[in-house]
């Protein structure tokens, strides 16, 4: 992909009217490469035969639940995924972005807006620096093993995968290993410009990334927060 407008964006929502808006509002944006699904079962169709580069999914589907199907697709494929719901509870939207979304959204929303977030998604996952990786293709910590080309933590009972968005943040500690990184820093290499107001979103990511690094998440050894500042790998 070398332009934003080439990626494929499947729209997964029971709302044909929010669809045929969505389509209508993408297609006049430049994007022409656009599929809909109206229900897991379509939506499971339309990943059969072409895997998107990009999954809008709602969160309440007539045959399903938008995370359970999240999970679903991510246990397949690390396709970046934002979340458009009307389910604005704070703890609905930690939990999708604890998954491992790229973005949640609530209805009603701006149309910029969402276009923004689109655009920031598909420039961080394809078109940025996402692809360059560290010098030193490995990271040992302690028993642990981070391979940053497989995208996985490798211990003796084998490998964990991480996600796009934990990937990011340890690339980021790891430039700055043994410096405090901000949350502001943090955010801007995650979620880019503009997006200082993740922390505690942000906090949600570090958490699951300290299951898989550390032998004591709750004490960690490794991935260390400096207080009311941000975190800083040891």
């Amino acid at each position: 992909m070398t332009h934003i407008y080439e990626c494929k964006i499947l729209l997964i929502d029971d709302n044909q009217e929010l669809l045929s808006m969505l389509t209508h509002m993408l297609t006049k944006e430049g994007f022409a490469n656009l599929t809909t699904a109206s229900c897991c079962r379509k939506a499971r169709e339309a990943l059969a035969d072409a895997l998107p580069d990009l999954i809008i999914l709602d969160v309440m589907l007539p045959d399903g639940n938008g995370f359970s199907l999240f999970q679903e697709i991510r246990a397949k494929a690390d396709i970046p995924i934002l979340f458009l719901s009307a389910r604005d509870e704070d703890n609905d939207r930690l939990l999708g972005l604890g998954l491992g979304a790229d973005d949640y959204l609530t209805k009603p929303f701006l149309p910029k807006e969402l276009i923004l977030r689109i655009s920031a998604i598909i420039r961080r996952t394809y078109l940025s620096g996402r692809s360059a990786l560290p010098e030193a293709q490995s990271l040992n910590l302690g028993p642990r093993t981070v391979h940053f080309d497989r995208g996985t933590v490798e211990t003796n009972q084998g490998e964990t995968a991480l996600t796009a968005k934990e990937l990011l943040i340890l690339k980021k500690l790891w430039e700055n290993r043994g410096r405090i990184v901000t949350f502001d820093a943090l955010c801007d290499a995650v979620w880019g410009d503009g997006y200082y107001t993740y922390e505690n979103t942000l906090m949600v990511h570090i958490r699951r990334l300290r299951e898989k690094l550390e032998e004591d998440p709750s004490h960690p050894k490794w991935l260390l927060t400096a207080r009311g500042i941000g975190y800083r790998l040891a």
